[in-house]
């Protein structure tokens, strides 16, 4: 079968010199080159911008308004292009609700498997649950006090978007008198309308009662009418009480508490049906922090010791917060001369949490008058809490919330789901457990469950689906992440293998992937992970594209282009093409020459001698192991080690974090260790990260830098020298 090509004829985007060049389809094709060179101009904004605008022009005029115009690249003509994927460095998703679990959609099939196959749990008990029968609700209800007033609810529709009108009209129709919309009570007789943007909650009321002898009978005949209308559903509305939720589902004999009817929705975080009713399913709450609000406890407080926003005025006596704390320091007789780490836990707790609703008398004169009040001290944290959700201030609040530190929600424990949904379990394992597995532990999950004949005839199809998915996970050498881990925090790399191994999944052909160096910041064990994963995609019958400078994935490609020679505006040529061994020949390629060992980095024959060293202590944040490592100042240090083994946790959460709060004071909690010796040889530390370095479009180089600062300080001096003068040009 005759090769087919990607031909590309006047490429000029951006630095590209009039480019013509043909690119065998359904091959690994790597473009290197020089930083700068033009590759990606080649890569991403010809090849892929076109394949994109051509697809864009392919959908009707209506879908296009939604997706917007894409400019025509600077190509004369790109001919044999297939449908463009990126997948680049800015791919990372930082959306707090967004997981590993979520982009790949396996815990969409996780989800749809517990619904399923679960078993649901008390979530009170943590006993079994069945169904329940109509007797069974019966004698529940006949249990309220006599004479509690009660509405039968039959919840016809529960968070669905529409105007609802069919439904509406149906209960009309069939006799009904009344319904509650979202809460509120409706007569049917009057006109209802419902916006059919906004999820709405429609329950039919079926009977009016008060709890009394003889009434087991209407009851009986109700109920059954309401399963009937709401497919097994019931809302009791208990009149000055708390609702019952009944189903002819789930219910708990000890306890009485019935859950609704598990649903794939039920597990969703990002849905109110299952989302922890606390954090709406962040799984995290900010708080203000001790530790922030006081970050030098070896201070008193008349030295400053307390820094957050409204009691820094707290060492200057004429203030309100001076005269509480003075209050406080008489009735519980303590000094504010000693340094706070030497209060007893009482005064401790009084100072952060408040006096507990014991008044005090506060003695005040300054600007706002003089008198003496009585005043319950709330606590430092309460106190600051209370300012920040007052105040109307947008930059008191970006203030305040320096001072606040994001902590697992107390109601949920950072797993993001209500309480009955996470009583539900699979291989007793409910499904946060099992999806904050590290995912080669998850696979061996998977692989060793237990189910009955039933749940395998339910189940066997979607554990096909979730197997295969994380077989292609562990693929791409991310065996260590779990479902649970936030993409927010993930780095360029592995964002890249997350996406690859999502279109391994999904399993298109004759699609033409562009990749933007996938194999930054990966170790050479994952590195060959990466190359079988590239061969994969080809192998299915796709084109693969990769930027890269790597020199195993050059030595794997079917095929390279080498642009330069240079960067910027001494590049946009090609310079070589072929295969490695062709490309090593090229005089003319710097690729090649390096390829080849023409050119070489010199090994320096003397090291630099350190000018002194940092011990860390006893780290142990994330899956460090209480270890102690030393770092020599005055030299390079380079810490390495497979993806996940604990480098940036070291790094990032322990050494810059402590290092910045004591040589910056910056408001950071420095990840998990004992000590930090050596930080007075310091004067300052500065992170450099993966961070853009900024998104207006007014900045540029010159800006950022400060240069050009001083260009127009040159051009200002000189034309007010011209001006008088002095200057002659």
């Amino acid at each position: 079968m005759a090769k087919q090509y990607i031909k590309i004829r006047g490429a000029n985007e951006h630095n590209l010199k009039n480019v013509s060049l043909d690119i065998p389809r359904n091959e690994l094709v790597v473009l290197t080159g020089l930083s700068g060179s033009g590759k990606s101009s080649l890569a991403f904004d010809t090849i892929y911008a076109e394949g994109q605008r051509r697809y864009m022009e392919s959908l009707s005029s209506y879908a296009r308004q939604f997706l917007g115009q894409m400019e025509k690249p600077d190509v004369e003509s790109i001919e044999g292009l297939s449908p463009a994927i990126s997948i680049d460095q800015k791919s990372t998703n930082r959306n707090p609700r967004s997981t590993v679990g979520t982009v790949t959609e396996i815990y969409d099939y996780m989800r749809l498997l517990y619904a399923r196959i679960g078993i649901p749990h008390c979530p009170k008990c943590g006993r079994e649950i069945r169904r329940q029968t109509i007797d069974q609700m019966v004698d529940q209800i006949m249990e309220l006090p006599e004479r509690t007033k009660i509405q039968l609810l039959a919840p016809v529709v529960r968070g669905r978007k529409g105007e609802h009108a069919k439904v509406l009209e149906s209960a009309r129709k069939s006799g009904y008198v009344r319904v509650r919309v979202d809460g509120s009570l409706y007569e049917l007789s009057e006109e209802i309308k419902l916006d059919k943007n906004i999820k709405h909650s429609i329950d039919v009321v079926v009977d009016r009662l008060a709890i009394r002898d003889g009434i087991s009978k209407r009851l009986t005949d109700s109920i059954e009418t309401v399963m009937e209308l709401a497919g097994g559903l019931m809302t009791v509305d208990v009149i000055d009480g708390e609702p019952i939720h009944f189903s002819q589902s789930f219910s708990c004999p000890d306890c009485g508490i019935s859950i609704d009817e598990v649903e794939p929705r039920s597990f969703s975080f990002n849905n109110p049906f299952g989302a922890c009713p606390d954090c709406f399913g962040l799984g995290y709450k900010m708080e203000f922090d001790e530790d922030l609000m006081i970050p030098d406890k070896s201070l008193s407080i008349d030295q400053g010791a307390i820094t957050v926003l409204g009691w820094q005025s707290c060492t200057d006596k004429g203030s309100y917060t001076r005269a509480v704390l003075d209050a406080l320091a008489r009735e519980y007789k303590f000094s504010l001369d000693t340094p706070f780490e030497d209060y007893p836990q009482e005064v401790h707790d009084i100072l952060i949490h408040g006096t507990k609703g014991k008044e005090i008398k506060v003695y005040y004169k300054g600007q706002r008058g003089e008198g003496v009040y009585d005043v319950a001290f709330e606590g430092l944290v309460q106190n600051v809490a209370r300012r920040y959700r007052e105040t109307y201030s947008e930059s008191s609040k970006a203030e305040y919330e320096t001072f606040m530190r994001i902590t697992p929600c107390p109601a949920c424990g950072g797993k993001r789901l209500k309480k009955e949904s996470l009583a539900v379990t699979v291989g007793n394992e409910n499904i946060y457990d099992a999806t904050n597995m590290s995912i080669v532990r998850f696979r061996n999950f998977m692989d060793e469950l237990q189910l009955t004949d039933m749940q395998h005839a339910i189940g066997d199809q979607i554990l096909k689906e979730i197997r295969a998915r994380i077989s292609f996970l562990i693929d791409v050498g991310l065996d260590y992440l779990s479902l649970t881990r936030a993409t927010g925090t993930l780095s360029g790399g592995e964002a890249q293998r997350i996406r690859l191994a999502t279109q391994i999944g999904s399993g298109l052909v004759g699609v033409a992937y562009i990749l933007d160096e996938p194999s930054i910041g990966l170790h050479q064990r994952d590195n060959d992970k990466l190359l079988k994963t590239l061969l994969h995609l080809r192998d299915l019958g796709n084109s693969v594209i990769v930027v890269e400078h790597d020199e195993d994935t050059m030595m794997a490609a079917d095929y390279i282009v080498d642009i330069g020679p240079g960067a910027g505006e001494h590049g946009g040529n090609v310079v070589a093409v072929g295969n490695a061994k062709q490309i090593m020949k090229n005089k003319d390629s710097v690729t090649g020459a390096y390829l080849s060992g023409r050119i070489k980095i010199p090994v320096p024959n003397e090291r630099r001698q350190p000018t002194g060293y940092l011990t860390v202590k006893g780290a142990r944040e994330n899956n460090l192991k209480n270890i102690d490592v030393t770092f020599p100042l005055g030299v390079m240090t380079c810490v390495t080690g497979v993806s996940g083994s604990g480098k940036s946790s070291l790094v990032n959460e322990i050494l810059y974090k402590a290092l910045a709060k004591k040589l910056n004071r910056a408001r950071t909690i420095p990840g998990k260790h004992k000590e930090i010796i050596g930080t007075e040889q310091l004067d300052k530390i500065i992170a450099i990260d993966q961070s853009p370095i900024g998104r207006t479009p007014r900045s540029n180089p010159a800006t950022y830098t400060g240069v050009f600062d001083l260009i127009r300080d040159l051009f200002s001096s000189t034309a007010d020298a011209k001006a008088k003068g002095v200057f002659q040009g």
